[in-house]
């Protein structure tokens, strides 16, 4: 809901306003200053943070984490019917219209294979690549998790991420090769020695957890739904960061 259709919410149902211990329904405009406030990075660092001590408990060690980004309308339409209007040809003298492409909420995550939470999360704007995007989100995960082994497709292949996984930061990395233009020969290995591995002796079973990313995202849509409201980009990241600690919050409770 928007602010307004929260505070709507609050006055009609006194149960719900008991349960949060409200005495008196705050108006839509100080939710929307406390959002401004409360979902600044760093409180929903800490929030992330909370929910993991939670939901891991004293374990400290990812076995397989996986990433990925998916996009956000900004609007209710969906892209189906955007599609159908914008390439709807009601004459035939008329040349189809082209489907351009739209600034939309863009969240970067990596999660855990295992218990599908959100370890590190960075909310932006798109569409824009991913291969240049894993330092920002990697820096969000706490530094005491350990991770094992991180599986990230095609769009994150490169030898610097190859290098930051595995060197910098200790993780072996399963990358499916396919980012840029496709040699001329097909045989022809990457120079790269990491990239020539991903392509000569590619970890297949260890890639099959890279689809936990996906369910992730499937699970934020149809629970938090796949549009936001927020008209500005700021507001459309704070958003994106909301649903981030809301997906682990809902992990954690029974």
């Amino acid at each position: 809901k928007d602010y307004r259709g929260i505070w709507q919410l609050l006055l009609d149902f006194s149960d719900l306003r008991q349960v949060l211990g409200l005495q008196d329904v705050p108006h839509f405009t100080t939710l929307h200053k406390a959002s401004k406030r409360l979902l600044c990075l760093a409180p929903v660092r800490r929030a992330l943070r909370s929910t993991l001590a939670r939901i891991f408990r004293r374990r400290k060690i990812v076995p397989y984490a996986a990433g990925d980004s998916s996009g956000f309308v900004a609007h209710h339409a969906s892209r189906y019917y955007v599609q159908r209007r914008d390439g709807h040809k009601s004459d035939e003298n008329t040349p189809k219209k082209p489907v351009l492409y739209k600034r939309f909420g863009k969240l970067m995550l990596i999660i855990c294979c295992l218990s599908h939470a959100i370890l590190g999360a960075v909310a932006s704007q798109g569409p824009t690549p991913d291969i240049d995007q894993l330092d920002g989100v990697l820096a969000e995960i706490p530094t005491h998790f350990r991770i094992e082994h991180m599986v990230l497709d095609a769009g994150f292949d490169s030898a610097h991420n190859h290098e930051l996984l595995r060197e910098d930061n200790g993780i072996l990395s399963t990358i499916q090769v396919g980012h840029g233009r496709p040699p001329k020969d097909p045989a022809t290995l990457p120079k790269n020695k990491y990239r020539r591995r991903m392509k000569t002796h590619f970890n297949r079973r260890a890639y099959r957890h890279r689809a936990q990313a996906e369910t992730v995202f499937s699970m934020i849509k149809r629970n938090l739904g796949d549009f936001l409201r927020g008209k500005s980009e700021k507001s459309r990241q704070r958003d994106l960061l909301l649903r981030s600690v809301t997906h682990n919050v809902s992990l954690v409770l029974p």
